[in-house]
């Protein structure tokens, strides 16, 4: 599919031959599209707009469009009538078949259509052409009713839903529609007639009106033919002839906008093969590659997804009306820039295998056997077409958090109520479509009243139900689904969150017991916080937010909030519950700090800083008051000036003192919360830090990046600019351009308005809306494999010009009578339209100046009394929004205003239909001025019987003791002053006239005031017979506050709450028929209290140690402090002597207060209580005495503070204070505890004291107490507390010993001497774990340093410890980790050892070339001037050859070494002279450099070579030779004899200076200061002194001549040079 890349509808069309007519034409409805955007006033200026000529012709788009066609008729194939062939849509069923009467209306409509049809359309407004496709009115002309299923007639509302499409794009991107849907919307007009110009030409753009249609490709495929493009039309010719006429409420919306794609396509990245009967995608003629972007195999034979993995980049796939049925769209994984998919008219039942495709943007499974949408979330998806499918579910329906449309029409799941609704909640805000309408207003508002949890019980299958019981429904729902996540014996209760805001928000989860099984450990519930998406998805936890109580931040705001209950039950941990929040509000914009915390290293020197977590509450966040104070210790905290960041550098005067960071939040609004404190701890003293490092991750590739972003074009209305920029960081690929408008010539992206969503084209036509504003661009770079970069900004240099306002029309149509509504319609041009100035004028006579109508400033007037038999006149004044004003236009109106005829609007009767009340009429007249209207009244039986009252003609009628059951009703006659009648209008019956309402002429209290009498009324009715009557109780207390008593008799009983108040009786008359009356009023006297009395009293069982509580009964007002008095007697009183107990002789007083608590003294005794009552104002009443019926028990033996003391070491004595009766002979018992808690009785201890063992070592004593009571009676054991872990006497060592001299070299060894003592030697014996030792050595100053990692009780002394003192610590550690006191020694001062040398070794690479180096270690004091001598052993022989000069510590080897090893003598000397053993070591036998080897072996085995020299020119001479002394000369060797030949000159012949064979005394010197040179030397008189250009030359030169004089030579140059011979 090829979509315009452009919002105004323009479709590229590369191929086409008519390219340049059709954008000519396209151009006039773009410019009237345009201006209809700015019309503001109605319909009619789009009218006369449409007519005008772009260039000044005059003609119309009638006329254009007649000769586009005749022109296009004149180029066209004759493949138009070739027969059609039935084909699907991708909604609907089969199409229709034209039958013959068809093609005669065809062919009559579209002659009537193609001369008045287009005629009429220019005269008619834009608005008008689409409410006429809607409604069919009668105005549309021949268009106003087609036959059902009439091409013509669906093809003339296709042309009128053109001029629709043309308008659309300037708010939105229109549907994008290609050539071949064109070509098939014209064939309806150009199949029989040649005179369907106007239709064919406006149906270019045009879809189909009643379907959603596959995007198709524009000239065909690469290889396409006439016969191809006649059976496009062929197929597309039956499209009229088989859609349906839908009514008026189906056909408003019949548009579904596409996402934009990116249309400028060629062959290479699109195929269509759609119709082909391709049964495979891995067919081998299919050609399928990785650059096809547009791919149409719609009406073919797949069935399987397998081989559509190779379309990476495709972005449009249509496999509409193939066999595909179900799962098996994993393939479509690999599609991840597809951005529109058509499944419809397939078999599909399941969508659960289509994966997640991350820009998909439109997605059609209409015509499916789906039974739900269950499917993976797409995150881009905006479009959702599944209508005509078997869904009745909603389960499983996927996150969608960008759709916008929604079409599930013709599914079994439309019979769900407030379908819509549920829609709502499961999309989110995002949806704005709902079955291609926009959403209703009630069901937005009925989602809004379901709890937030609902989106997710919808998903899991709760039925969705009413929003009253969606929260209680919805609990349960999920409690019931969550029964396995809450521990056995627990019950939930509640799960929720309040609503949130800034503040502070609350969660609740209530887990209680459910009472059936009993649970030991305590139920512990784990919180987490999360904030996601209001489409209930993208859920991302919140770090740290892990309790019932959460901060919201202020990017929280919008958002929901999540939180996930865990249970936890002792170890076990059960899946875990949530809760859903309502979005987050805003606070209060006082900020809060929730945590204050000092980071950093309390060290001097370091930096510390405060941190402080702050909740906003509302406001923007901002920069808190921070301040440092310094508090030494006991004293108080001072200010440290200077210190006001939140990061501090502590210095020198901070040691030993701590700080306070303080911390005042404060919003950008200057609100400020309360302060905060954070105490440190003391800070100490800096010591020297560690190094650290770190390592940065991998580097990855920057992610895409535009620079140079640009707007190119002409900044006025409706021209075209274009963004362009610069992509970095790889490949470009979909780059996506936003367009905004701003009113600020600088960039701020807070007041940007957009004014087209994010695509990929970067083109843009400056709308209408934009004049006056800067337009501002947003580029996005992208990546071909959808990485995104950030996106960059840039503004236009200056705003959009515009034109000065003015009128190009100005009309008033309407009803020209009293009541009609006349309408001004104008046409605006210049820019936006501002408050244009509108005024209605009233005219006596036609051409006067008028007065203006006071309070009408619209469009619109509706005709009132005061205009009849005047002209009206309309004024404008056009006003641009920058305050520009135009010039006034006026029109008048045609005729006067006429009256309307006489008539009553209303008619009505005011008043209560009680006798004696007046009743009243109440009408609205209308039609011109009223006259004296006629009135009369009737009287209604209940059988219907209506007879008139005689003499009621007024206005007015009060009802009589004869109307009493009767209604009541009135008629009027309209009258006009010029005495014109209207019709009769009789007013709705009131009544029954009703009796008069009912009263209580007296009512009185009967009955004392005091407290306990009954207090009775006497009330005194009239008015109709007496119904049942209420009265209410109320208590007046002394400030007027009345409580009304429950009480509804008709008498009340006084009681102690009515002491102190007033008792008030209300009092309701009601009559037979239930009619109240006005409540009459009566207030008593102050209730006073009775006389104090005691009712009951009773002493209960008693029990030593327990707390007695009477219990008794008193009346008589509010009761005061009354007498108390407690016996104690051994017998048990009755009668009279109990009456006189406080006579008797063996009667104790025990108590004086009301409660009393028996003693070991009361056990085995009786108790007995003396009480007079006593009210609170001091009065008496007569005293009660009541006994216990049975002594006091003793109490059960028990034990408390039970402990043990510790006489001596390793002795124990216990005790405990007893309670319960007289004690007995109670049982002591020991016990020791482990490491592991475990206790267990110690056999044979059972007496008070306890002396320990070795078993009860590393263990706790603990001393048991059971109470026995003197009657045998056995309480419970008590145990004291543990005591410390008991261990035995601590090893210690008497003195430490050393073996070994303190010479350098030599070994220490520490012996530590232990006592002699048994306890002592036992302790050593079992419980010593180690011993652990520490050398020092002394310093300067005299103190000792530890030596590190010197932990053994050997030591060997050093060079460094010389001249210095040792000392070795000895600690001893028991098996309970004890340490005993630190024993030490220490030594005289070290002496040097004997110098030697240890690990002698010579390095280097074993090359002639090499450098060696002697290296050893040294020992024996300090080392002084020690010798080194190197020299050369043969191999096998033990003969030393010295070399000369060779005393260092390094040696370069040269050609003389080869074959040798090189031997070095070390003989250590310590800086006093004293000398050691020498040692030797030597090397392997020296080889050759295997570079100089090789080209030996060349030369030898040639037999002869020349080597080019330099000679000294006077060898004779004892001069240092210099370069410039040399010549050239050749050196040659063979075999026999070496010899030097000076070259030969111009002026002369080659000459030999030297000549000679090996035979001695002939040999090869080297100069080991000069690598270079080197002298052959045959004999005494015969030697020459040569150079070479370097070292190389020179030991090939040497080891070749040496080669070639082998046999003189007593070791042979091949054995050295291992030389095959």
């Amino acid at each position: 599919m090829e979509e315009p890349s452009e919002h105004q509808g323009e479709v590229v069309k590369p191929e086409n031959p008519q390219t340049a007519e059709r954008k000519a034409s396209l151009e006039a409805g773009k410019r009237a599209s345009s201006k209809t955007a700015a019309n503001t006033g109605g319909s009619v200026p789009a009218r006369k707009r449409v007519t005008e000529p772009r260039n000044g012709s005059g003609s119309g788009l009638g006329s254009g469009s007649s000769a586009l066609a005749a022109k296009r008729s004149s180029s066209s194939t004759g493949s138009v009538s070739s027969v059609s062939v039935p084909r699907r849509n991708s909604t609907g069923g089969l199409p229709k078949k034209p039958s013959i009467s068809d093609e005669k209306r065809k062919a009559g409509a579209d002659s009537a259509a193609g001369v008045k049809g287009s005629t009429e359309m220019t005269r008619r407004s834009l608005p008008e052409l689409r409410r006429s496709s809607v409604t069919s009115s009668p105005r549309a002309g021949v268009a106003a009713k087609p036959a059902l299923g009439s091409p013509v007639g669906l093809g003339l509302r296709t042309s009128v839903s053109k001029v629709d499409v043309v308008k659309k794009p300037l708010s939105r991107p229109a549907l994008s529609v290609s050539s071949s849907t064109s070509v098939r919307s014209s064939v309806d007009s150009t199949a029989s007639s040649g005179h369907g110009g106007s239709s064919r030409r406006m149906v270019l753009q045009a879809s189909s009106p009643s379907v959603v249609r596959s995007p198709s490709v524009s000239s065909g495929s690469r290889a396409g033919s006439l016969s191809s493009s006649a059976s496009s039309i062929d197929r597309s010719s039956s499209l009229s002839g088989r859609r349906k006429v839908g009514t008026p409420d189906t056909r408003d919306s019949r548009f579904i906008v596409l996402p934009q794609v990116d249309n400028k396509a060629n062959d290479d990245v699109r195929l269509d093969l759609r119709g082909h009967r391709v049964r495979s995608l891995n067919a081998s003629g299919l050609n399928l590659s990785s650059n096809l972007e547009f791919v149409y195999l719609r009406d073919n034979l797949l069935s399987t997804l397998d081989g559509v993995e190779i379309l990476t980049r495709v972005k449009v796939l249509d496999l509409s009306f193939n066999d595909f049925r179900g799962p098996g769209f994993e393939p479509l994984e690999n599609c991840k820039v597809l951005q529109q998919l058509y499944l419809a008219g397939n078999q599909i039942t399941s969508l659960a295998s289509l994966p997640q495709l991350p820009n998909l943007e439109f997605l059609s499974v209409a015509q499916n056997k789906l039974k739900s949408l269950t499917m993976a979330s797409q995150p881009r998806l905006q479009v959702l077409a599944a209508s005509k499918n078997r869904i009745s579910t909603l389960k499983g329906f996927p996150y969608l958090p960008v759709l916008e449309h929604l079409r599930v029409e013709e599914n079994p799941i439309l019979k769900m109520p407030h379908l819509e609704a549920a829609s709502i909640l499961l999309v989110g805000p995002t949806l704005k479509k709902y079955n291609d309408r926009d959403l209703s207003r009630e069901e937005m508002a009925l989602a809004k009243r379901y709890p937030a949890q609902t989106a997710f019980c919808i998903r899991d299958g709760w039925e969705f139900g009413r929003p009253e019981q969606a929260a209680e429904s919805t609990f349960r729902f999920l409690a019931d689904k969550w029964k396995d996540h809450i521990p056995p014996g627990f019950l939930l209760k509640e799960a929720s969150i309040d609503k949130p805001s800034e503040d502070v928000c609350h969660c609740h989860f209530t887990v209680i017991p459910d009472g059936a099984v009993s649970v030991d450990s305590p139920l512990v519930l784990k919180y987490q916080w999360f904030s996601g998406d209001k489409t209930l998805s993208n859920f991302v936890s919140i770090p740290d937010a892990t309790g019932e109580i959460y901060w919201p931040k202020h990017d929280d705001i919008g958002k929901i909030l999540k939180v996930e209950c865990t249970p936890c039950l002792g170890e076990t941990e059960y899946p875990s519950i949530f809760a859903v929040s309502p979005p987050v509000s805003r606070g209060s914009g006082i900020p809060k700090v929730v945590t204050l915390e000092v980071h950093g290293e309390l060290v001097e020197g370091s930096i510390i800083k405060g941190c402080a977590k702050v909740a906003w509450c509302g406001g923007t966040p901002g920069k808190g008051v921070a301040s440092w104070l310094r508090r030494k210790w006991n004293s108080s905290p001072v200010v440290i000036a200077g210190a006001e960041d939140e990061e501090y550098q502590l210095t020198l005067d901070d040691v030993d003192s701590s700080l306070v960071f303080m911390y005042t939040p404060v919003t950008e609004e200057g609100a400020k919360g309360e302060p905060q404190y954070k105490y440190t701890d003391f800070i100490k003293a800096g010591q020297e830090g560690k190094s650290l490092s770190a390592r940065s991750p991998v580097v990855k590739q920057a992610p895409p990046k535009v620079t140079n972003v640009k707007i190119i074009g002409d900044l006025r209305e409706n021209s075209k600019v274009t963004a362009t920029g610069i992509v970095t960081g790889g490949t470009e690929g979909s780059s996506r351009v936003q367009w905004f408008k701003t009113y600020s010539s600088t960039l701020d992206e807070n007041s940007l308005e957009a004014l087209s969503s994010s695509k990929i084209a970067k083109a843009f036509r400056i709308p209408l809306g934009a004049v006056g504003c800067y337009i501002v661009a947003k580029y996005t770079p992208m990546t071909p494999d959808g990485d995104y970069g950030e996106p960059a900004f840039v503004i236009s240099d200056r705003a959009v010009e515009t034109l000065p306002p003015s009128l190009n029309f100005l009309s008033i149509i309407g009803d020209y009578s009293e009541g009609g509504i006349l309408t001004a319609s104008y046409g605006y041009v210049g820019g936006h339209e501002g408050k244009s100035i509108y005024n209605w004028y009233l005219h006596e006579v036609e051409g006067d100046v008028g007065s203006s109508i006071p309070g009408v400033t619209g469009l619109q007037y509706c005709i009132t009394k005061e205009a009849i038999g005047k002209f009206i006149s309309f004024q404008c004044t056009p006003v641009r929004d920058d305050g520009v004003v135009g010039d006034l236009r006026i029109c008048m109106g045609q005729e006067r205003i006429r009256p309307g005829s006489p008539r009553l609007l209303s008619l009505c009767i005011i008043g209560n239909a009680v006798e004696g009340t007046m009743l009243n009429v109440e009408k609205k007249y209308w039609g011109g001025e009223e006259g004296d209207s006629t009135y009369r009244w009737f009287r209604t039986s209940s059988d219907g019987t209506q007879s008139e009252i005689m003499g009621a003609t007024m206005e007015s009628y009060t009802p009589s003791l004869y109307d009493i059951g009767f209604f009541i009703s009135v008629s009027c006659e309209p009258v006009r002053c010029d005495w014109a009648r209207g019709p009769m209008v009789v007013s709705e019956q009131i009544g029954p006239i009703i009796p008069g309402i009912p009263k209580c002429h007296s009512l009185e209290f009967l009955g004392s005031f005091m407290e306990g009498k009954c207090l009775k009324f006497n009330a005194v009715y009239s008015g109709g017979e007496r119904g049942e009557c209420t009265n209410e109780w109320f208590r007046v207390k002394e400030n007027g506050l009345r409580e009304k008593i429950s009480c509804c008799a008709d008498f009340l009983d006084l009681t102690l709450e009515d002491i102190g108040v007033c008792i008030e009786l209300l009092y309701n008359p009601v009559r037979k028929d239930g009619i109240k009356g006005s409540p009459r009023r009566i207030v008593s006297d102050v209730i006073s209290p009775a006389d104090p009395m005691g009712i009951e009293l009773i002493v209960p069982n008693c029990c030593e140690g327990t707390e007695l509580v009477p219990i008794k009964k008193y009346f008589g007002g509010h009761e005061g402090a009354g007498e108390y008095i407690w016996y104690r007697t051994k017998n048990k009183l009755e009668g009279s002597a109990l009456l006189d107990i406080s006579n008797a002789s063996d009667v104790v007083i025990c108590g004086r207060d009301l409660t009393y608590t028996p003693s070991l003294i009361d056990v085995e005794s009786y108790l007995a209580l003396y009480w007079v009552p006593t009210r609170a104002d001091g009065k008496c009443g007569e005293p009660l005495i009541s006994l216990c019926s049975s002594p006091v028990s003793p109490a059960p033996p028990i034990v408390s503070n039970v402990r043990l003391i510790e006489l001596s070491s390793g002795i124990y004595s216990g005790d405990g204070v007893y309670f319960g009766g007289y004690e007995g002979e109670s049982l002591f018992s020991w016990y020791r505890e482990n490491n592991e808690g475990t206790i267990e009785l110690i056999e044979g201890a059972n007496s008070k004291t306890y002396k320990v063992t070795d078993s009860d070592y590393s263990c706790r004593i603990l001393f048991g107490y059971t109470p026995v009571r003197s009657d045998l009676v056995v309480g419970e054991l008590r145990l004291s507390n543990p005591t410390d872990i008991v261990l035995p006497e601590l090893p210690y060592v008497e003195m430490l010993a050393l073996t070994g001299k303190a010479v350098e070299g030599d070994v220490l060894t520490a012996v530590e001497v232990i006592p002699n003592s048994e306890a002592q030697q036992h302790v050593w014996n079992k419980y010593k774990k180690e011993i652990r030792y520490q050398w020092f050595c002394s310093s300067e100053v005299g103190d000792y340093d530890p030596l590190p990692n010197q932990c053994s009780c050997s030591y060997k002394m050093r060079l460094e410890d010389i001249g210095r003192r040792l000392k070795c610590e000895c600690v001893v550690t028991d098996v309970f980790g004890r340490t005993g006191d630190v024993v030490y020694i220490e030594t005289t001062p070290v002496l040097p050892g004997i110098p030697r040398i240890q690990k002698l070794e010579i390095e280097g690479r074993g090359f002639h070339t090499n450098l060696y180096a002697v290296r050893g270690i040294y020992n024996g004091g300090k080392e002084g001037k020690s010798r080194i001598q190197w020299l050369r052993s043969m191999v096998g022989s033990p003969d030393l050859i010295s070399i000369p000069g060779e005393t260092s510590r390094m040696y370069e080897a040269n050609v003389d070494d080869v074959g040798y090893r090189l031997v070095a003598i070390y003989t250590p000397v310590r800086e006093d002279g004293v000398e050691g053993q020498s040692i030797s070591v030597s090397t392997e036998p020296i080889a050759v450099e295997p570079d100089v080897i090789r080209e030996v072996k060349q030369n030898l085995d040639l037999g002869s070579v020349k080597f080019e020299v330099l000679c000294d020119k006077d060898q004779n001479s004892k001069k240092i030779s210099t370069v410039g002394t040399y010549e050239r000369r050749i050196l040659e060797v063979n075999k026999k004899r070496v010899k030097v030949v000076k070259p030969a000159t111009k002026t002369s012949f080659p000459t030999t200076e030297i000549r000679g064979s090996y035979a001695p005394p002939f040999h090869v010197e080297l100069f080991r200061n000069d690598q270079h040179r080197l002298k052959i030397v045959v004999d005494s008189e015969n030697e020459a002194d040569l150079m070479v250009h370097s070292r190389h030359i020179r030991d090939v030169i040497v080891l070749v001549v040496r080669g070639f004089a082998q046999r003189f030579n007593s070791t042979s140059l091949n054995s050295l040079l291992k030389i095959e011979t």
